[in-house]
């Protein structure tokens, strides 16, 4: 699949917000500061589709983008920020739960995660949260040019111990190189049918 038209179309906080006729949904969640924006960018070959920034806990909002006038990408706020006040991390909580509920057009849940690094606690719990909902999830490890040859398959298998990855795809990719986004694209293909 190649992705030829995005456009950001809403930051929602509520129900009430969300966009109209987005079509299927695929969410992005991740730690703040794991690539999230970086990889939506790269997967619709656009610079600033999705807001990067070199300061955490930036996106407080749902960001919803069309794609190809057919489907609709989700950038979810980063979670584990430690400085958030507690009452924000309260708000954040409420606002997945409401979105993910009994929602018809969510179609895969993307957990985004640096494959330089073990998955943290964070990650962890978030990806046992959204199985706790019977989410559909693949997990994606970005920065993949960081990490030498070498330690690629330890990486991997260090990742899918730590989340107890079984029937959940792993996908690999690197944001600055491309490497890996192809899979991605043709995974959501087939599940766009």
């Amino acid at each position: 699949m190649k992705i030829t038209k995005s456009e950001y179309i809403v930051g929602a906080v509520k129900k009430s917000q969300y966009p109209a006729n987005t079509g299927p949904l695929f969410v992005f969640f991740g730690r703040s500061n794991v690539g999230k924006s970086s990889f939506i960018n790269a997967l619709c070959n656009r610079k600033n589709l999705a807001y990067t920034s070199s300061k955490p806990g930036k996106t407080q909002v749902l960001n919803f983008f069309k794609i190809n006038d057919s489907f609709s990408f989700v950038d979810v706020p980063g979670y584990g920020y430690a400085s958030r006040a507690k009452s924000e991390r309260l708000d954040f909580g409420n606002m997945i739960e409401d979105f993910l509920d009994n929602n018809q057009l969510l179609k895969y849940v993307f957990l985004i995660v640096d494959f330089r690094h073990a998955p943290t606690e964070d990650d962890c719990l978030m990806i046992n949260y959204l199985r706790s909902l019977n989410m559909n999830i693949a997990v994606v490890a970005t920065k993949q040019d960081k990490v030498g040859k070498s330690l690629i398959l330890k990486n991997k298998k260090i990742i899918k111990e730590k989340l107890e990855l079984t029937c959940e795809p792993l996908f690999v990719v690197s944001s600055e190189t491309k490497n890996g986004l192809e899979d991605v694209l043709s995974f959501m293909e087939s599940l766009l049918g």
